[in-house]
């Protein structure tokens, strides 16, 4: 059997890559905050097809909301097999000597440590060393680690610099208990991501910057994430997969 966590499922890439997963095989626990009923829709989308999933509410703020998430998948869907680390946030535009802590540690907090917490979780699921039977974990970075998103984004990349990092350490760390870690790095993709940062239009303003002359959509980087989790990237882990147009 085949469950799946995904943080943040409830729209966006989160939920495309709940709906593939149900497609191929996957039980999904759709993960989200605030929009209940955005994350039904997705779990009916999944159950409508003949597939198995559930909606969870869980913080990414709170260690105990995300280990609630997975006490509650282990009852709801049983073992977890598989971990998209997919939950991320940007803040408002800002040069870095605009930045206050508060919002740093808001953003770290969902972007860099609850995806440690959360891999915490799975990987006392999955790895032999606890009986588990393996499986397999996909963190979604974004271009801008390497690129740096002066005068925007200092710190989200940052945050998701950190993420390529852990995803190299991480792989490492468990090849040998059965778990392969592996990480997609988006570029400029159609979400809600940067209407929640202030720039709905923002896709539409670098898409000329992008090798590929657009952006991307959340499906594209589905099919990466549940390829990279599939048997057919068996021999892949602390591997980091730009989709990002070319840039």
């Amino acid at each position: 059997m085949k469950v799946i966590v995904i943080t943040g499922a409830s729209r966006g890439i989160g939920a495309a890559t709940a709906r593939l997963a149900g497609e191929r095989g996957y039980s999904v626990c759709v993960n989200y905050l605030r929009d209940r009923s955005a994350a039904e829709a997705v779990v009916q989308d999944i159950v409508g097809r003949g597939g198995k999933a559930v909606a969870v509410r869980a913080d990414m703020q709170s260690e105990d909301d995300i280990v609630a998430m997975f006490l509650a998948v282990d009852a709801q869907l049983g073992r977890v097999t598989a971990l998209v680390n997919n939950a991320g946030i940007v803040a408002e535009p800002r040069r870095l000597d605009g930045f206050d802590a508060s919002r740093l540690g808001h953003l770290f907090a969902i972007n860099a440590i609850a995806p440690f917490l959360c891999a915490r979780e799975a990987i006392k699921r999955m790895s032999t060393r606890y009986g588990g039977a393996g499986g397999g974990i996909v963190n979604v970075s974004s271009a801008a680690s390497r690129l740096g998103s002066p005068g925007e984004y200092v710190d989200y990349a940052a945050s998701k610099a950190a993420i390529d990092t852990m995803t190299i350490g991480l792989a490492k760390e468990v090849a040998a208990e059965g778990i392969r870690v592996n990480a997609v790095r988006p570029g400029i993709i159609y979400t809600d991501i940067h209407a929640s940062g202030g720039q709905a239009d923002r896709v539409e303003r670098f898409k000329e910057q992008i090798p590929m002359k657009r952006g991307g959509q959340p499906d594209e980087v589905a099919r990466a994430i549940l390829w990279l989790l599939s048997d057919e990237a068996s021999y892949a882990t602390g591997a980091i997969l730009d989709v990002s147009g070319g840039r």
